[in-house]
């Protein structure tokens, strides 16, 4: 018997029906039997709980944590509960993530155009890079970096590549702000409102966001008042809060360094390891996007006088984009789930943290759900926003 939904637009029915397919009862009969067996896997699991003494649940996470976090970006000390210590390597997890996935694109659509140069020497410079990385695990690679960093000089005889910056086995230290209270997220605010202002302009000024060759230049203001209006009011709200922000600068005192910014050695590898593997792959989806843009808009960008650096960046980038967001999608996904390898080189991200966890208190079921849990949260918030800009990109390609 053929279920048929009615014409026009199905309504809650029709869906149901179009959804259960052609055979309902045989379906139903086999998502009951698969409910069956996980109810089976859930009361045994639960007996052998019991019998080892340990209480499912999640009230562990009020308990005192006593362990200590090598670096968070919100203040914890070992008597936190574990809910707090998992929130830290959320943290720490996100932080990497964004960085690194920042980098990687940047990187990644750099040595994708550079990758179709006409240059013989960086076109096969790019290509080796690729397959090197492509062609070795991702952990070992991070062995490589950790190692790398692990083997520089010591403080005293740090390196110091440019002003301000030194590197040894302590880390990267670099210029930072040294601020009062909530200076630091009150300032990141303000770069990420000025980030976000600046990659509009560039992008509506560039026909990223669809717009015709000969309207660049005009509806700038709107961007340009966005901004303002962002830099004022975060300007505003330092001046109000009475904070106090000055560059510290590292110094040699002694056998250590004082003062500025440090990167740990930890987050330095992983963070080096998921870009440096992570932009070889994009390289590779936007080689493929540039490629796929026929080659008659190339040569009608031509015969209209443009350089090939404004027919890539207004012209074929924009139509490439179409191809690349789908699949930019995936390696940002991929980053952060490859991410967890942290753990394999000291930083603690949410796995390190969440082991240690489920070691301390034997609520391992708990701890791997919670895990589960926040990686599948992230990752959907990056597909639907990634899904959400490859439907504005169709739409407007329909339109």
């Amino acid at each position: 018997m053929r279920w048929a939904s009615p014409p026009g637009r199905p309504g809650l029915t029709g869906r149901v029906v179009s959804w259960w397919g052609e055979r309902p009862v045989t379906q139903a009969v086999l998502l009951t039997g698969v409910a069956l067996i996980l109810v089976f896997f859930a009361i045994n699991t639960a007996a052998n709980m019991e019998r080892f003494g340990i209480t499912p649940g999640f009230g562990f996470l009020l308990r005192p944590a006593n362990f200590e976090i090598g670096e968070s970006l919100i203040g914890y000390q070992p008597q936190d509960s574990y809910a707090r210590a998992m929130l830290v390597g959320l943290l720490n997890t996100v932080k990497v993530a964004l960085v690194g996935g920042l980098l990687a694109t940047v990187i990644g659509v750099a040595l994708g155009v550079a990758r179709l140069s006409g240059n013989p020497l960086l076109s096969a410079l790019v290509q080796g890079y690729v397959e090197v990385i492509r062609s070795t695990p991702l952990l070992l690679q991070l062995f490589f970096w950790s190692a790398t960093l692990q083997a520089l000089p010591g403080p005293r005889q740090a390196l110091n590549p440019v002003p301000g910056v030194y590197l040894c086995n302590r880390g990267i230290l670099l210029p930072a702000f040294a601020e009062d209270g909530a200076g630091g997220w009150v300032l990141l605010a303000l770069l990420a409102a000025v980030a976000v202002g600046g990659a509009g302009m560039w992008l509506r000024s560039n026909h990223i966001m669809g717009r015709t060759v000969g309207s660049i230049g005009r509806g700038r203001w709107p961007d340009a008042l966005i901004l303002l209006i962002a830099l004022g009011t975060g300007a505003g709200v330092i001046a109000g809060s009475g904070v106090s922000l000055t560059v510290g600068f590292p110094e040699l005192t002694g056998f250590n360094f004082v003062g500025g910014g440090v990167v740990s050695p930890e987050f330095s590898a992983l963070l080096i390891g998921l870009v440096v593997n992570a932009a070889a792959m994009i390289a590779e989806i936007v080689r493929s996007g540039i490629q796929a843009v026929p080659n008659g808009q190339w040569e009608a960008a031509r015969a209209l006088g443009l350089p090939r650096g404004r027919i890539m960046r207004l012209v074929v980038l924009p139509q490439a984009l179409r191809v690349i967001v789908p699949l930019m999608t995936s390696s940002y996904l991929n980053l952060i789930k490859n991410s967890s390898l942290a753990v394999a080189i000291g930083f603690p991200d949410l796995v390190s943290v969440v082991n240690t966890s489920a070691n301390q208190t034997g609520q391992v079921l708990e701890s791997m759900a919670i895990m589960m849990g926040a990686y599948l949260t992230v990752n959907l918030i990056v597909s639907a926003l990634m899904n959400a800009q490859n439907r504005r990109l169709t739409d407007r390609r329909r339109r």
